[in-house]
């Protein structure tokens, strides 16, 4: 070990040399985190930002804020109880990146599916979960007002359930009534779930599938599209006796048999078409 001499004595050479390659290390570290993000992450997912990153995307423009609205329920004895949750994050993701100027929230996955006591519905069968009416309105009244104070300008609902279709209508109405002076909008945007059952329906009946295999819920479309989304949802499996309940049944209005990942990926073709353009027509002549 080297020795300097000093007016005030001997200095350790080693000590000073580590000291300055700290430094040299640390400085550009802290300069990076101190200064201008160079590069956002390649994701639209609010919660998978930094509240930095996610600031300098809004200065950036990107004001349109997704609200994807899903749900927990029964799906039949072949489909999992995630299904609403896991396909409007996936679809709210592909709308998002077709704007170009969108962020997506995260998912709202407790909605109205009926009574509790007596259970009504989807709440017949383990697994749902229900919310009350005005309590998921509030809720997302009050995630839109926090859009709002952070700088987004478009709030847009997607729900991929039925049963929060006219909540989310009265909510943004409440909203647009508040913020009438301001030029910040809220928009349920039905398009969205019109092309994922009526629009879809239509088409696969146009090649031939008949309505009894459509049906209305866990049938041919609804498991096609989880089966184009998140395959890992469907479960290759035929009802037995015991996935009855008894006077209920096993959840499925319709018959999937036939469903398929080829069918649902025409059904996710016209819900991002349809998404996109209800939402590039509310923002811009609003």
């Amino acid at each position: 070990m080297t020795f300097l001499r000093s007016n005030d004595g001997l200095v350790c050479a080693a000590w000073a040399a580590a000291a300055c390659l700290l430094a040299m290390v640390a400085a550009p570290a802290y300069a990076q985190a101190a200064g201008p993000v160079v590069q956002q992450p390649d994701t639209v997912f609010l919660e998978e930002l930094t509240w930095t990153e996610l600031r300098a995307g809004i200065q950036a423009g990107k004001t349109t804020i997704i609200v994807p609205i899903g749900g927990t329920e029964q799906n039949g004895p072949h489909m999992a109880l995630g299904k609403h949750n896991a396909r409007v994050r996936t679809l709210a993701e592909r709308v998002a990146r077709t704007l170009g100027d969108a962020f997506v929230a995260p998912v709202i996955a407790y909605v109205p599916e009926g009574a509790l006591q007596p259970a009504t519905g989807h709440m017949r069968f383990p697994g749902t979960i229900t919310v009350p009416d005005d309590v998921f309105r509030r809720g997302l009244e009050s995630a839109a007002q926090s859009f709002r104070v952070h700088g987004f300008r478009n709030i847009v609902f997607l729900g991929d359930h039925g049963s929060t279709q006219e909540s989310q209508k009265a909510v943004a109405a409440r909203l647009n009534r508040a913020w009438h002076a301001e030029s910040v909008r809220a928009y349920a945007i039905d398009a969205y779930y019109r092309a994922a059952t009526v629009e879809f329906r239509e088409l696969l009946k146009a090649r031939g599938y008949r309505a009894e295999e459509l049906g209305e819920h866990a049938a041919l479309t609804d498991t096609s599209l989880t089966l184009a989304l998140d395959p890992r949802l469907v479960r290759p499996i035929a009802p037995r006796d015991d996935d009855r309940l008894p006077g209920v049944g096993t959840g499925v209005e319709g018959d999937p048999r036939r469903a398929s990942a080829e069918l649902g990926r025409l059904g996710v073709e016209l819900i991002v078409t349809r998404t996109v353009a209800a939402i590039k027509a509310s923002t811009t002549h609003r």
